[in-house]
Formats: C-alpha cells, structure tokens, sequence
C-alpha cells in the first residue's frame, strides 16, 4: 500500500471538522476502519494515524520501560493527546479544541503525507518552521538518505 504523501491546504469549520484529502484517504489500509488516531506532533502540528498503524505505535509504546523516568514522561505526553476519530461519510474528521490551541489552527489547515502519518499544521507556522530550518534540503537529504 503506498504511504501518505503530498500537501493540501482545507479550512476548518466552527466544529473543528477537517477533510481528509480522497488521495489521502485513499492509502488507508481497511484495517484502519476509516479511523484515524490524532495526537500532538513535534514542531506544534498534530499527528494522525491510520488506526492500523496507530497499534504499531501503542505496542511500541508499551514496550518502553514504566520505571525510566524520560520512558514515563513520553508515554504521557504522548498518549495524553490520543483520540480515535472517524472519518465521516464527507471524509472529514473532528479535530479537539485542545489539539487545535496546540498546533495553533484557526480556519485553515495544512495537511502533509509523512509515508505512515498525516501532519496537520497550521499553514503559517509551517512556513515558520521552513524559514527557521537550519539545514537546507540539499544538505539534509545528503545527510539522511547517505545512512
């Protein structure tokens, strides 16, 4: 199955409601039930899983050691933020009020394909975020796609 890739930019409604792009929604295994696991990202976006990939990650998580202190702290910050949501029959899921004042997200998202996840962002921090990166792209994929 090929993995999540491309951008697109949708607005947000006043529910919180966010489409999934078809193309998107289209890498979806059947065995993620037309659900997505949501939670707090890295550089202030949100991260969504396939439900499927999302028990890869739970068991990942669960095999880290509950009495290493940074093992706890991840664990908590992670799952903390965790919720399943369905996507509705417009292919749209709801987004929490909590995840929303974390990424910073208003009216408008930006949606990316990171191969097993989809990134969603605000799309001005994002064009922060690229403006603020140290390493340009030619360096950075020299750097990662060598090892």
């Amino acid at each position: 199955m090929p993995g999540f890739k491309g951008q697109s930019t949708n607005s947000v409604d006043d529910k919180g409601r966010v489409a999934i792009p078809k193309r998107m929604r289209s890498c979806m295994r059947s065995e993620a039930n037309n659900t997505l696991v949501i939670t707090r990202g890295f550089e202030k976006c949100i991260f969504a899983y396939p439900l499927d990939e999302w028990t890869t990650i739970e068991d990942h998580v669960k095999s880290l050691n509950p009495y290493d202190r940074k093992h706890r702290a991840f664990t908590r910050q992670f799952m903390m933020w965790a919720e399943e949501v369905s996507i509705d029959s417009k292919g749209r899921i709801s987004l929490s009020r909590p995840l929303l004042e974390y990424a910073g997200i208003q009216h408008t998202t930006l949606l990316l394909g990171s191969q097993t996840y989809i990134e969603i962002w605000n799309p001005d921090r994002f064009d922060d975020y690229l403006n603020e990166e140290d390493m340009d792209y030619e360096s950075l994929a020299a750097e990662v796609m060598a090892q």
